[in-house]
């Protein structure tokens, strides 16, 4: 075992230094350690398949826990019509694409949706990664982006706990699909309220015993708390990860426990996405080029249709609406959670898998360059476009600019309207006081760490 993990660290460490030397993302260096401490490369396998199995299956648990972690409920009501509007849309339309390609590949239902799931998916590290490296962090487009990749996050989980069920029963029924929706709706908003409203109060009042290696301690006692409180409550171990991530997004200690995981995530992230290369075959590659290619060309041309009209639908500007789509046109980490899922049930095609991994390298590597292209694009769109569309998109960058304008006017926030719906029933008053308090004193903790990191 030991063994296994030196041969991974160095492989994985060298590999992805020569990616960061050629300005590639780092993920797709340890896919491609994965290929080369894989069986399909040499004949054999230089380290044992199911010791990294195991290990990957945590790294999936602890990113989706520091997923969970950034997820903040406030700024993704503050994002309003443009993060469930265009990731709605993005979602829906590039199912029904990934779902027609598979039809069109002769698969089964089953299949079909599984690459459905899989091509619906932007990758939250590399569109961050992108826009951070091509300075644009402080555009306004950013916050519609990272709000629509939260929802698409929250969608996947969900859609991993519904693919699960289709693939466990091998068919398609709408009635029971219902209630598993209703009833995973009800678990989540019952997991979340309790949460709310015991966590973040427990952890202030113990806040002065809790160093940094306590803290980690409990955080990770915590997830995998709630991983097997899902397990048991029927759904997905990844499900449980992100709702305590999300919990603990809530509370004061938020940015220390995202901190204190990173090191952890990181570790065992590598070790997944390792994982998923030693699945590649480079052969059958050779043999699936014009697949993937095609698989490519899908995401990317899909992306940026269906990202471009849900974010104009949404009440963003055409300029951010497109500077949005050009940055999300990659097969994100879900889809290879998602395929290591299908993997483990026994549903998913054996080709799927390295197609899908070798077209999520494809759109990795040309990401920053297809972004770079989206501002001349724009341009080129608003110069040829007719009077009536260019119309359109002038009085849409006014209201924009417009309602930007007085962001920081003092009116009613949704605590004191929360609080104000509720005045006359004593014990509901007294819940969401408490919900309010708690999520009041995170904002507060947020504020400090803003201002500190300023400093």
């Amino acid at each position: 075992m030991v063994q296994d993990l030196y041969i991974l660290m160095i492989t994985a460490a060298v590999v992805s230094i020569v990616f960061k030397f050629l300005k590639q993302p780092v993920v797709l260096g340890y896919i491609v350690a994965g290929v080369l401490v894989g069986p399909n490369l040499y004949g054999e396998t230089i380290v044992n398949a199911d010791n990294v199995k195991a290990w990957g299956d945590i790294g999936v648990l602890f990113v989706l826990f520091c997923i969970g972690l950034e997820f903040r409920l406030k700024n993704l009501i503050s994002s309003g019509k443009i993060a469930a509007i265009g990731a709605m849309t993005i979602i829906l339309g590039m199912m029904c694409l990934g779902y027609l390609v598979g039809q069109d590949a002769e698969l089964d239902m089953i299949n079909s949706l599984f690459l459905a799931g899989m091509l619906c998916m932007s990758s939250t590290t590399i569109v961050m990664k992108v826009i951070d490296e091509a300075g644009m962090s402080k555009e306004r487009f950013v916050k519609g982006a990272t709000s629509i990749l939260i929802v698409e996050d929250v969608v996947a989980v969900v859609l991993m706990v519904l693919l699960s069920s289709i693939a466990i029963r091998h068919q398609f029924e709408g009635a029971e699909l219902l209630n598993k929706v209703l009833i995973l709706a009800l678990t989540l908003a019952v997991w979340f309220i309790v949460g709310i409203l015991i966590i973040p109060t427990v952890l202030r009042k113990i806040k002065r015993f809790l160093n940094d290696e306590t803290l980690i301690i409990l955080a990770l006692g915590l997830c995998l708390g709630m991983v097997l409180t899902a397990e048991e409550a029927g759904f997905s171990s990844a499900l449980g990860a992100f709702v305590m991530g999300s919990i603990l997004a809530e509370t004061v200690e938020s940015h220390r426990i995202e901190h204190l995981m990173s090191p952890l995530k990181n570790v065992f992230a590598a070790i997944f996405f390792i994982s998923v290369g030693m699945l590649i075959n480079p052969a059958t590659l050779a043999e699936y080029w014009v697949s993937i290619l095609w698989v490519s060309l899908v995401v990317i041309v899909g992306m940026i249709l269906f990202a471009t009209l849900g974010c104009w639908w949404g009440g963003a500007t055409m300029r951010d609406s497109m500077l949005t789509s050009f940055s999300f046109v990659q097969i994100g980490e879900f889809s290879f959670i998602i395929a290591s899922l299908g993997t483990s049930l026994g549903v998913l095609d054996p080709i799927i898998y390295p197609i899908i991994v070798a077209s999520s390298v494809v759109t990795t590597f040309l990401t920053p360059y297809i972004m770079k292209a989206a501002i001349p694009c724009y341009n080129y769109l608003y110069k040829h476009a007719p009077a009536g569309l260019r119309e359109k998109i002038d009085r849409r960058e006014q209201a924009v600019a417009a309602a930007d304008a007085p962001a920081e006017s003092d009116g009613p926030t949704i605590a004191d309207k929360a609080r104000h719906a509720v005045r006359r029933t004593y014990v509901t008053k007294h819940l969401v006081n408490l919900m309010i308090k708690n999520m009041s004193a995170h904002d507060e903790d947020a504020k400090l760490h803003e201002n500190s990191k300023e400093k």
